[in-house]
């Protein structure tokens, strides 16, 4: 690939001698870089490919790591990361031992903090910027939201207290989805101009002390002309909502446009106090079939640059099977809502949304106010259904308690991209799910061994009363065949899925598939495991496990969640109650954040395989199957 600028940038400080004509040329070079690079990595390319211009922009006025410029969400730092030093290993974006698709300081002095979730980073700029003060350094703080994340209340909780603070700061809007027409833009961007020239304020403080000499009625005059001048502002200057809490608006303008980004941003770095600097681009620019499917290559696998189609696999994901049986129960009980925090497409709700349209709602990322509103609804007889990734639920905690559970209302927790989920790493793992809702009173929690108990689970959930939870993975089904109708599952029930007398293994999700692999390797070597689909993390099945368990003698446990306050640790909390003494093994993940990788990697990483389950029964078992060939021995020995 021929990227003759590309290859001279080095570091940021390589953009300050290009003309505006060799950062365009610059662009376009990154475009066809980053495309090539995904599309065989996977990743966030749509909104990348928005922001090539803006993040020039900023890299040429701003100097970083002096300067600290954060990433809200992260998931268009793409650009940032090439010309900060990462270019040459780029293609082990998201790949296990790989750079981070996300803004990581362990990686570079110029990601000043890591991001992964939305609506945070001017809360966290905030911080940086009174740091700053305190310590009455001389840096620049600037935090880059885009508009989806401005749906969230913490960006709003953050922009009222910076306002009320008046410290030097600047919040780059980056708009790709509003547009504005040519007549309105032209008019905010003349008036933008006109605010931040420094000629208007010298002028309009020289008009304020000459009308002010007026004899009795100047002081009337000044307050007069600023009424009619806030008047017409807040009729015809977008951003005054902003201006209201505390903020300098300069915009909207024109992302793409180098040259005005750089003017534009160059004001705001000289204006004293908070600034939002509301630009407007386009989400997949420069690539033809991103712009017209945006939300396809928001986040996308490897791709065909050509065709943009990926490597899809023909049996449908949990996603797609929950959307469907979504659809169908609620086709037969019109109680039955959805809500979904700014992610239809990701949650499966597409179809919902189109057959029940006015049973959808879609709240923003907004996940507090989506578990409260559900609760509203749910203490108004409806069911609603929040369908949501594992990761993104741990922002809505206290919600869950206070306003769901401890009213004992009927809320449905739809809890996609639980366990390991792979590339996007640390930020997006959902392996903490049980642990928040298992100790809260009243919450049922399932999991599904496949796509087809998934259908079977969200129809239990509906018969049930009280809070429920059902946390099923990312990605495809195991492949099984889905029953024509979807029948309840017995309150609390088990599932006993091959019985055996040296040990129990119970296993949680489709980690209940590589138990009962485990299974089959282990009686090849004279060892015969119980395997138990737990199915209920909450209640637990203890009849089941503990007739079991004094049959075994021995307990193994799998799941796809952290150890500590897991199903292992539910597991133990019940032979604790009964007084049971047994060898037990938890498999899951140890103390500590899981990397960006493969789901096969990382599972082979933390043992969560057939292979490795059989090493650990073996490990556990070697004393008690030696003893048992023996007497087997013994016996032969004396019939012959």
């Amino acid at each position: 690939m021929n990227t003759p600028l590309l290859d001279k940038v080095k570091n940021p400080l390589d953009l300050k001698g290009l003309t505006v004509e060799e950062l365009y040329r610059l662009a376009d070079e990154i475009r066809s870089f980053l495309i090539n690079s995904v599309s065989q990595t996977g990743g966030h390319l749509a909104p990348n490919l928005g922001v090539v211009e803006l993040t020039l922009a900023l890299h040429s006025v701003f100097n970083c790591p002096q300067d600290k410029i954060i990433w809200d969400v992260g998931h268009q730092s793409y650009i940032h990361k090439i010309i900060t030093g990462r270019r040459d290993v780029f293609l082990t974006l998201r790949q296990y031992g790989g750079i981070s698709g996300f803004p990581k300081r362990a990686e570079s002095d110029c990601d000043p903090f890591d991001t992964g979730h939305s609506s945070t980073s001017i809360s966290a700029a905030l911080g940086m910027a009174l740091a700053r003060d305190l310590k009455k350094e001389k840096y620049h703080v600037v935090a880059v939201i885009g508009d989806g994340a401005m749906t969230g209340g913490m960006a709003f909780e953050a922009l009222n207290h910076a306002g009320h603070m008046g410290t030097n700061l600047i919040v780059v809007l980056n708009d790709n989805e509003m547009s504005i027409s040519e007549n309105v833009g032209a008019l905010a961007a003349y008036l933008s101009r006109m605010r931040t020239d420094p000629k208007y304020y010298k002028h309009k403080e020289e008009m304020e002390l000459l009308l002010k000499k007026i004899p009795s009625i100047g002081p009337t005059v000044v307050k007069a002309v600023e009424r009619i001048k806030d008047s017409f502002k807040y009729l015809v200057v977008p951003g005054m909502l902003f201006e209201e809490l505390g903020f300098t608006y300069l915009g909207p303008i024109n992302g793409h446009d180098i040259a005005l980004t750089r003017t534009v941003l160059q004001r705001a770095l000289n204006s004293h106090g908070p600034v939002i600097v509301h630009v407007i681009t386009r989400k997949g620019k420069g690539y033809r079939l991103a712009e017209e499917n945006p939300d396809k290559f928001h986040g996308i696998g490897p791709f065909d640059v050509q065709t943009g189609e990926t490597r899809e696999t023909k049996i449908p994901t949990y996603t797609e099977v929950f959307g469907q049986a979504l659809c169908e129960i609620a086709a037969a009980n019109e109680k039955v809502l959805a809500i979904t925090a700014a992610m239809p497409a990701g949650t499966g709700l597409t179809q919902f949304r189109e057959r029940f349209p006015a049973r959808f709602f879609d709240v923003g990322i907004a996940e507090q106010h989506a578990v409260t509103m559900a609760a509203g609804l749910a203490a108004s007889g409806f069911i609603p259904v929040v369908a949501v990734y594992s990761t993104f639920l741990q922002r809505a905690y206290d919600q869950i308690i206070h306003d769901v559970a401890l009213q004992g209302l009927h809320v449905i927790f739809a809890i996609d991209r639980a366990g390991i989920v792979g590339e996007d790493g640390e930020t997006h793992h959902g392996l903490f799910d049980i642990s928040y809702l298992r100790h809260i009173p009243g919450m049922v929690i399932m999991a599904p061994k496949d796509e087809n108990e998934l259908r079977l689970m969200l129809r239990s959930g509906v018969d049930f009363e009280g809070p429920v939870a059902i946390r099923y993975p990312r990605g495809a089904g195991v492949g099984v065949q889905l029953a024509d109708r979807a029948e309840a599952i017995p309150f609390g029930k088990a599932e006993v899925l091959k019985e055996g007398e040296d040990i129990t293994i119970a296993a949680v999700g489709p980690l209940v598939y590589a138990a009962l692999e485990a299974a089959a390797a282990l009686e090849e070597r004279g060892i015969r495991a119980t395997v138990i689909n737990a199915r209920f993390i909450k209640p637990l099945d203890e009849v089941c496990l503990i007739e079991s368990i004094k049959n075994t003698g021995a307990l193994l446990t799998v799941e796809e969640n952290v150890l500590r306050g897991g199903f292992g640790s539910a597991v133990l909390e019940v032979l604790n109650n009964h007084e049971i003494k047994i060898p037990v093994k938890r498999l899951g993940i140890s103390d500590e954040f899981v990397t960006h990788g493969s789901p096969a990697i990382l599972r082979a990483k933390y043992g969560l395989t057939g292979e490795n389950i059989v090493a650990q029964v073996s490990r556990m078992l070697s004393g008690k199957v030696k003893s048992r060939r023996a007497r087997k021995t013994a016996k032969i020995n004396v019939l012959t």
